[in-house]
């Protein structure tokens, strides 16, 4: 997967997640729960649906590589480098 299509996965669990936010002026670089109504438990379901989705794990100690768009998809972008992308 490409970083364009990590994002869009990202941006597709955070609809499912939080339905009533506008994602279309998303900062990239700005963390998530500065511009999102996300708690702890919204970021849980976000982890486990990384991880359902993809089977990968991702160790609470680097949770924090997933605060804004910009660090989730550096995180990710070598662990799904070979996976496809669903469609």
């Amino acid at each position: 997967m490409t970083g364009e299509e990590i994002r869009q996965v990202v941006l597709d669990i955070l609809e499912r997640i939080a339905p009533d936010e506008d994602l279309s002026g998303l900062d990239d670089a700005m963390a998530f729960r500065e511009q999102m109504e996300l708690d702890s438990m919204d970021f849980l379901d976000i982890v486990m649906e990384l991880r359902k989705a993809y089977r990968i794990q991702i160790p609470e100690d680097e949770y924090e590589h997933l605060t804004t768009m910009a660090t989730t998809v550096a995180y990710l972008e070598p662990r799904l480098k070979d996976v496809p992308v669903a469609g």
